[in-house]
């Protein structure tokens, strides 16, 4: 199994990144700031729109470092990559797929039943760990609802009879979603999700690491061979990655959800690491992507036991685990897609 490697964040936006010889030099109004060495990085990812030196491009590109440019509020941007991963032969099978409907509701049913299974034990976790402060009544309907339509997923017919049992799961997880914020209720309270743009923190929160998770998605399914804008569920459309929005659905709950409940329970982040823009616009500030990011980047380390591989691994490989069992059931070495289902 691959090793996880660190990612170098730059959250100023007024960096600007050179290369001198084998290590990644950080500047601020043209004076030197830092040094990171390029030999232990598989993932340099910035945001704001300063940029980086074509001599650092190019070498990120031959040593097989993803540079991924992101704006402030975690929207992506553009990638410089290297050489495609993997074969012809897998590519090709992975479109044949996509262009077969029954391919597709196959392995999207898989995608969507794991989704609603996480987000039930994501509820599950909070009935278990706080149920002396939570409606525990309304919880367990909530979990039975959703344990009802991770069933449902798996035998839908179609396409949209799958997306409408989706939908109907969100709905029900999100009702509870509040509910689970059990500190700093006055400054951090879910009402329902928004994006593009988030208009409160809560929601900021959730879309900067689907952000985060997303790119970790692209990456995965990129060394491993297969293109992360053709996806199953998720329509062609240029400049969307696709797949890996596909395979993001498994992670949303356990990793994302969980991870920005814990950050405002613990109160590891405060109102003061927001900022609000005139067109209603909430955002993370420099200081607050900051907080977030040593965050993720601990939690990325933290271990579990892969419930199909049955070995530990880090909660930062998930995405490239369920890429290479993607990778392989395409190839025809599995007879299905098993998805990463976490309780």
């Amino acid at each position: 199994m691959k090793k996880l490697l660190n990612t170098l964040y730059i959250t100023s936006p007024d960096r600007y990144l050179s290369l001198d010889g084998e290590t990644v030099v950080i500047l601020s109004d043209g004076k030197e700031i830092g040094r990171v060495p390029l030999h232990n990085l598989e993932r340099i990812m910035t945001f704001g729109y300063t940029g980086a030196s074509p001599a650092l491009m190019g070498k990120c590109a031959n040593d097989g470092i993803e540079l991924i440019f992101m704006s402030g509020s975690g929207r992506f941007l553009a990638r410089v990559e290297g050489e495609v991963s993997g074969n012809v032969l897998l590519r090709r099978q992975q479109y044949r797929f996509a262009d077969d409907t029954e391919k597709s509701l196959e392995i999207a049913r898989n995608i969507i039943c794991a989704k609603l299974f996480n987000s039930r034990w994501t509820v599950e976790r909070t009935l278990r760990d706080h149920s002396l402060r939570i409606d525990t009544e309304k919880f367990a309907h909530c979990s039975e609802l959703l344990k009802s339509s991770s069933k449902n997923a798996l035998e839908a017919a179609d396409m949209d009879t799958l997306r409408g049992i989706e939908g109907e799961g969100a709905q029900v997880y999100f009702s509870v979603f509040n509910d689970m914020i059990l500190q700093q209720k006055d400054d951090f309270c879910f009402t329902v999700r928004n994006k593009r743009p988030p208009r409160d923190f809560v929601n900021a929160m959730l879309s900067f690491a689907y952000s985060l998770a997303t790119s970790m998605c692209t990456s995965s399914l990129a060394a491993v061979g297969l293109d992360p804008y053709v996806g199953f569920m998720h329509t062609d459309r240029p400049g969307r990655r696709s797949l890996a929005l596909d395979l993001v659905e498994e992670f949303r709950a356990p990793l994302c959800d969980r991870f920005v409940i814990t950050m405002i329970n613990k109160r590891i982040i405060s109102p003061s690491d927001f900022e609000k823009r005139e067109d209603g616009a909430v955002l993370l500030t420099e200081s607050g992507r900051k907080t977030f990011i040593s965050s993720w980047q601990k939690r990325k380390s933290d271990e579990l036991k892969h419930p199909f591989l049955d070995e530990k691994l880090e909660w930062g490989m998930l995405p490239y685990s369920q890429a290479l069992l993607l990778a392989r059931y395409i190839r025809g070495d599995l007879d299905s897609y098993p998805p990463f289902m976490w309780k």
